[in-house]
């Protein structure tokens, strides 16, 4: 396996204004058609960072609840061509996404919230050009400049133990602990005293 660098995962910044453009179809095909190779690379088929990672189009902005559906079924299409460097997977101890990153040099890995636990995983891929003024480039046409996919977190999930990891081969993985106590604690409740699961 190749060498690895962890990626210190911080809290959201709270800044509401942040992926507020929503990625429509029409706009991606046009920009996609009209933003050469690196687009491509980027946004391409088979890409976390493609609205039609699942097959139909879905703004990589927008919250989607990846561990909700199995991973298998859900990129099945894509792995039976062999387009797809995404992999998402469960354990009874965590929750683990890998996947390529475009250009394979940097993210930002992000969780936002309390109650809704959402991991933002973005990078720029092209540095702002144009008038001087320095703007957040998550707050406009975040596609020109940058990718992003929001994955909101299963209610398990203990984002506070979560780890990324940026792999010398361009890839990322998140591994993001589960909250087994309170399936244990859910359990024997259910089971009531003196009862196992066992009986």
């Amino acid at each position: 396996m190749p060498p690895k660098r962890a990626l210190e995962i911080r809290p959201g910044d709270h800044n509401t204004r942040k992926w507020h453009v929503a990625l429509t179809e029409d706009a991606f095909l046009s920009f996609l058609t009209h933003g050469g190779d690196a687009a491509k690379a980027v946004f391409g088929e088979g890409s976390l960072f493609s609205p039609f990672l699942f097959e139909k189009f879905f703004d990589p902005a927008d919250a989607f609840p990846l561990w909700d559906f199995d991973s298998d079924a859900l990129l099945s299409g894509l792995r039976k061509v062999k387009k797809t460097s995404v992999d998402c997977a469960e354990t009874d101890s965590e929750y683990v996404l890998r996947a390529e990153l475009p250009g394979g040099k940097k993210c930002d890995v992000e969780i936002n919230g309390d109650k809704t636990k959402v991991i933002d995983i973005s990078g720029q891929w092209r540095s702002q050009q144009g008038s001087g003024s320095i703007r957040d480039w998550r707050t406009g046409r975040w596609w020109e400049n940058g990718f992003v996919r929001r994955l909101e977190l299963p209610e398990d999930a203990n984002w506070k133990k979560a780890e990324a990891y940026l792999y010398d081969d361009g890839f990322l993985e998140i591994r993001i602990a589960r909250n087994i106590s309170a399936e244990c604690s859910t359990h024997q409740r259910n089971a009531g005293p003196g009862e196992s699961d066992t009986d």
